[in-house]
């Protein structure tokens, strides 16, 4: 492609608002009944293609509720969004947030899978509004809070596996 070519797709592009990056955070419930509806596929599937289009973002599970915060190109997040509606292998989607952002939030990860285990169970009730976790009664402030919490406990866990990984090998 010519310097010429590229600066007409550059601009054919900025017309479209591939230049605006978008969040879009939302909660759903996961659909049982859905034969397809295998987590570990649907991650899989997430991935590969949330990193062909540049979408990053993290996805918490707990084999009821979907919370999903993605980050990507406004055109390529409003088609996504499009294709979540009409997804049979989750229902009840309400969006939380949707707005426009000066820079990712989730930058590392084309999907960050979350879930919250017996041992962080505390941190998912932390952040909600009753004795039950329900994404649903939650504000959005408390739902980023709670992937955001979630997220760095991951971090910290993949931090401390490494450094025993290394240790091993280590020569005292």
């Amino acid at each position: 492609m010519d310097v010429a070519e590229l600066s007409e797709k550059n601009q054919s592009n900025m017309l479209h608002g591939e230049h605006i990056i978008t969040r879009l955070t939302y909660i759903s419930r996961y659909n049982k009944d859905n034969p397809n509806g295998e987590v570990t596929r649907i991650l899989a599937q997430a991935q590969q293609n949330n990193e062909h289009n540049g979408i990053t973002g993290a996805l918490v599970f707990n084999h009821n509720y979907f919370l999903q915060s993605i980050e990507g190109a406004r055109p390529i997040i409003n088609e996504l969004l499009r294709k979540l509606v009409k997804d049979e292998r989750h229902f009840s989607l309400q969006i939380i947030e949707c707005r426009e952002i000066e820079q990712r939030h989730w930058n590392k990860w084309s999907m960050k899978y979350l879930i919250p285990s017996d041992e962080n169970k505390g941190l998912a009730l932390k952040f909600s509004t009753s004795t039950q976790f329900n994404p649903y009664l939650m504000s959005a402030n408390q739902i980023m809070m709670l992937i955001d919490t979630l997220s760095e406990l991951q971090e910290q866990e993949e931090k401390e596996a490494s450094t025993k990984k290394k240790s091993w090998f280590a020569i005292s």
